[in-house]
């Protein structure tokens, strides 16, 4: 696996597992349209891209154009890189029938085209030395955060004081507040919430 230093922005949660496969990376997910309406969720994207950068990997259809139109125009340029994956007519294996306009999306590119993108947007790092993230699951319980009577509400004070979506897994919070926020940010974060 090789590494992306940058955050990537893909539609939905097959894309997700799609590119976890191949490269390890923060990968956050707009739930297509949903990011329209969802503050908390642009507020995310832009944390992440003011710490790392964001690498918007949309589907080639109209949808996909429409979503990385609105995150461009939400967050700097500077801090934003396009990859584009190649219009290939199609229908996802998990399917019935094709998307609207018969092309395939992030999840059912080959892996030679997933790639061949993200290397032409000059994000592909070195191969990968693992490195813990501070924040992970052992933590959160730890922290109160999971595996107790009042861990949700615990969760979502804190995504509220971190400007997060709520609806964040245990495993994205991780994997978020790890790539845009110290340590020391959590610890305060963690702090306000009432007991």
């Amino acid at each position: 696996m090789v590494e992306v230093k940058q955050a990537i922005v893909v539609e939905g949660r097959y894309d997700t597992i799609r590119l976890r496969s191949l490269v390890e990376a923060v990968i956050v997910q707009t739930n297509g349209f949903r990011l329209f309406k969802d503050r908390e969720a642009m507020q995310m994207l832009r944390r992440l891209a003011a710490e790392r950068g964001l690498v918007v990997l949309t589907d080639s259809d109209a949808a996909g154009f429409q979503i990385r139109d609105h995150i461009a125009s939400c967050i700097p340029p500077s801090q934003v890189i396009h990859a584009y994956i190649p219009p290939v007519a199609g229908k996802e294996a998990r399917k019935t029938a094709p998307s609207k306009e018969g092309l395939l999306g992030v999840e059912g590119m080959r892996d030679e085209a997933l790639l061949a993108a993200l290397s032409a947007a000059g994000v592909l790092g070195e191969p990968r030395e693992d490195a813990e993230p501070f924040l992970n699951k052992a933590r959160l319980y730890e922290d109160g955060l999971t595996g107790g009577a009042d861990s949700k509400r615990k969760r979502e004070a804190l995504c509220r004081i971190l400007d997060l979506p709520i609806y964040l897994s245990s495993s994205r919070l991780c994997e978020v507040v790890s790539a845009a926020y110290t340590e020391e940010e959590y610890r305060r974060a963690l702090a306000q919430i009432v007991t």
